[in-house]
Parts: C-alpha cells; structure tokens; sequence
C-alpha cells in the first residue's frame, strides 16, 4: 500500500493531535472532510492505522521493570508457547525471532522478584527449552513512528 504526500500529512497530524477531530484535520490541511475521512478509513482498512486507543505507561500502572526475555522452544511447540504467552498479563508483546531463540518477549513487573516469578513461570510452559533475560536500564527512544512517517512523505515530495 503507498502512503501518499497527503497521507503522510493525515499520519502526521493523527501523532501529534489524536484527539482532534476529522473536521479540525480537513481544515487544517485545506481538504474536504469526506477526503480526509475516506483516507483514514482506507488507511484502517490497509493496515497502515492499527489502534486508537491511548498508549499506556506499565510504569505508571505499577510495573516499572522492564524486560526482553528470549525463548527457545522445542520444535512443534511454537504456537503452543505463543498461545500460553498470550495467556500471561506481564507479556506486553511477543515475536517469532531469528537468531538467538525463537521467541522475544516484552516483560513487565513489579519489582526483579516478580519478574523472577513471571520468568519460572515461562520455563515451566510445556516446549519452553530455556530462556535468556535481559533487563531494561533506561529507554532511549521511546516507540515513535512520526519520524517514519516524515521520511515516507519527504521521499514522495521528492518524486
């Protein structure tokens, strides 16, 4: 899918002003309403809009420790493990990897003690071989896709 100058320009302003309203982007990008609606809606429809809704803190929510646990699984057992992670509150996000293990997790905690609990907990999953954890000192750059999206819509102004 090809994210136009003017989708680009939508994406934009959907980062930085999530509550505004679809009348409010039209005026400020000088377009129609029913243009910018009809964008957002084929951007939801293609994918490039995955969520709405409003990004959390774990921190905030009691859950400052951060992880990256790497799991290696037993042949066959994949979506098993996959389906059992999703099964775990503290797992904030999980991908199929190359590499060192087959598995990625996103681990938040209370405190390291309960991140040790959540770890036994991974180990002891039927196909879990064994893991590998590494703990989050300080995020450096937080999840963004403004710069990504800038980038796509500078490249498509230069052809």
């Amino acid at each position: 899918m090809a994210v136009d100058t003017l989708d680009a320009k939508i994406l934009r302003l959907l980062l930085e002003q999530p509550r505004t309203s679809v009348r409010e982007y039209a005026r400020l990008l000088g377009v129609a309403r029913g243009t910018v609606q009809a964008r957002l809606d084929r951007l939801e429809r293609d994918l490039v809009i995955t969520g709405t809704g409003p990004r959390l803190s774990p921190a905030a929510l009691g859950h400052p420790v951060l992880a990256f646990v790497h799991i290696e699984v037993t042949q066959g057992h994949l979506d098993d493990v996959g389906d059992a992670l999703a099964e775990t509150p503290e797992i904030i996000e999980a991908f199929s990897i190359t590499g060192g293990g087959d598995l990625l997790t996103r681990v938040v905690a209370r405190d390291n003690g309960h991140l040790e609990d959540v770890i036994q907990r991974l180990i002891q999953l039927p196909g879990v071989v064994r893991t590998r954890t590494e703990m989050a000192l300080r995020e450096r750059v937080p999840y963004r896709m403004l710069p990504l999206v800038e980038a796509i819509g500078a490249a498509r102004d230069r052809t």
